[in-house]
């Protein structure tokens, strides 16, 4: 049995200064038990055996741990299957003769650096403006004798989820990086081991944000949507109520 056939209109882009535009493409023989991104690695042979240049796509893992794949995929960051990534989804959600639109996450903090990679190291910068701790505490304790909450202990595992695949960038109207920022800030918050640098933390993670180019959060709610993770907005309010006891700490 053969398999289906699909028309891809993807962006191509041959760098981060160059002119982009949507180009058709036509691939057959696609299985429902692919993933997206095999169906793209069919597409690439394709285009190879052709002489032509493959389509440039982030992965990695392909196992939704490392948010590499990012991807808009009919106008809705890693596609319309919420709670997984886009190297997760797989094409039995689609029909013979499907249109798919596939771009890359468009925000001025995610520059183009070819087709559908996005450089996403303003995340990193976030990252090392506070996402760690620099105390000199001695050797380390016994791990059971700093008693965490239970419920602390579970807050702060459902924030360290986030992947920083940046879809929530990718989905908000004013691409805001907030609920990257408030799932970091929090997990470390929520712990006594973070709770030496929490204020700095919280002040420096956020400047950096601004100075990326990020926006501001307005409450849309789309992040929340497209996360993979399904790192709540709540925590954006963590992340405010931080950054104003912070501000009142400096």
């Amino acid at each position: 049995m053969s398999g289906m056939k699909l028309t891809l209109k993807i962006w191509r882009q041959k760098g981060p200064g160059a002119p982009g535009e949507l180009r058709s493409y036509g691939v057959q023989d696609i299985s429902p038990d692919m993933s997206f991104l095999e169906m793209l690695d069919v597409l690439n042979e394709q285009l190879i055996k052709l002489g032509e240049d493959p389509v440039a796509f982030d992965h990695d893992c392909r196992e939704g741990i490392c948010g590499m794949c990012s991807l808009v995929i009919d106008g809705r960051a890693h596609g319309k299957d919420s709670g997984k990534t886009s190297c997760d989804m797989r094409m039995r959600g689609y029909q013979d003769g499907d249109t798919i639109a596939i771009e890359p996450f468009r925000a001025k903090g995610f520059p183009v650096v070819k087709d559908l990679v996005v450089d996403r190291s303003a995340f990193d910068r976030i990252m090392q403006a506070g996402g760690y701790v620099s105390v000199n505490a001695g050797s380390a304790p016994e791990a059971h004798s700093l008693p965490v909450p239970y419920e602390k202990a579970e807050a702060a595992m459902d924030h360290a989820a986030c992947i920083g695949c940046g879809a929530c960038v990718a989905a908000c109207p004013n691409a805001s990086a907030m609920l990257f920022v408030s799932a970091k800030v929090s997990q470390l918050a929520l712990l006594p081991q973070g709770g030496p640098e929490r204020a700095r933390r919280a002040l420096s993670m956020l400047e950096q944000h601004d100075k990326e180019g990020f926006g501001n959060c307005t409450n849309e709610g789309e992040c929340e949507k497209v996360c993979p993770k399904s790192v709540k907005i709540s925590s954006i309010a963590r992340l405010n109520r931080e950054f104003l006891r912070a501000s009142v700490l400096y």
